[in-house]
């Protein structure tokens, strides 16, 4: 009774319990085999490609133990011994001065080397092939070993040209003709002329007469360096073939307006003004010095206005 009890008290199952059970049994089995079912199976490929592999190796030893068996006759067996030697062997010929790039087929077999060598040499060189070295007949496919070190000191090669010193010859040279330039004098020259000097073109050409008007000419030939764009490398490139010979034009201070004055490129309108009103103060100049009264002009402007005005 007892027994039966615990029995029933503790292995007895209710539906819902039965259904849990098997809910786990199902999950565990499902969580077992998952892995299985995503691994990449293992493919015997490369298995069977090496066996394969070694099937047609033995195959093809064998066929060409069939194929040596075959073909070891006594006809073949000179062939082959035929290819061998005359490929590599030479004979003992006559030794005399010649020119690989002159010689004809058969002065190569009377010097020793086989028919077959002596027309691969003819057809490299009915296809332009050239000898320009002693050493280079080592290169000839087929050359008998031992043969150039029996000939080497019998050869004899004439001078070639090689191709690309043809084409080197071929296209001649233009030089450009060098600008003869000569002296000129700065208050005289004309644009043609100031553009015959290296690096003036007709641009700084024009600048250089238009400011030697405004001037009224050069009295020194630095003052070219003054003109408007011209670069100091350019200038003293020219400087040597340059003078500057001739009078300029001067302005009476004694009469000259200061719209006359103000015109000249290195008095302007304020020294225009202050020599003007200087001559209304005190009477008309009686020398050059003078100028010197006025503020405006230091020793360094005396010397550079004195050159264009006069009494």
């Amino acid at each position: 009774m007892l027994f039966k009890k615990f029995l029933k008290d503790y292995l007895s199952f209710s539906k819902r319990d039965r259904l849990g059970l098997l809910s786990l049994l199902a999950l565990s089995t499902f969580i077992y085999f998952l892995p299985r079912y995503f691994a990449k199976p293992k493919e015997p490929f490369p298995l069977k490609e090496r066996a394969v592999l070694i099937k047609a190796i033995d195959t093809l030893a064998l066929s060409q133990q069939i194929k040596f068996k075959s073909t070891s006759t006594e006809e073949t067996a000179e062939a082959y011994q035929y290819e061998f030697t005359e490929a590599k062997s030479f004979t003992s010929g006559e030794l005399f001065q010649f020119d690989p790039n002159t010689i004809s087929p058969e002065g190569w077999q009377k010097l020793g080397l086989n028919e077959r060598t002596a027309k691969t040499i003819n057809n490299y060189r009915s296809k332009g092939g050239r000898f320009y070295k002693p050493e280079d007949l080592k290169k000839i496919w087929g050359m008998p070993e031992g043969f150039y070190e029996r000939v080497k000191d019998y050869i004899s090669i004439a001078p070639v040209q090689k191709p690309f010193e043809q084409n080197a010859i071929a296209k001649p040279v233009h030089e450009k003709p060098e600008k003869k330039t000569i002296a000129i004098n700065i208050n005289e020259a004309d644009t043609a002329a100031f553009i015959e000097l290296p690096g003036i073109g007709s641009k700084l050409a024009f600048r250089i007469i238009n400011f030697r008007e405004k001037l009224g000419g050069f009295y020194s030939v630095d003052q070219v360096a003054e003109s408007y764009g011209l670069p100091d490398y350019t200038f003293q490139k020219i400087k040597f073939y340059l003078n500057a010979n001739g009078v300029v034009k001067k302005i009476n201070v004694n009469t000259a307006t200061k719209d006359e004055l103000k015109i000249h490129p290195y008095i302007k309108w304020n020294l225009a003004n202050a020599i003007v009103e200087y001559r209304n103060q005190h009477g008309n100049f009686e020398s050059l010095e003078e100028l010197k009264n006025i503020v405006l002009v230091d020793e360094a402007m005396f010397n550079r206005i004195i050159h264009y005005l006069s009494l």
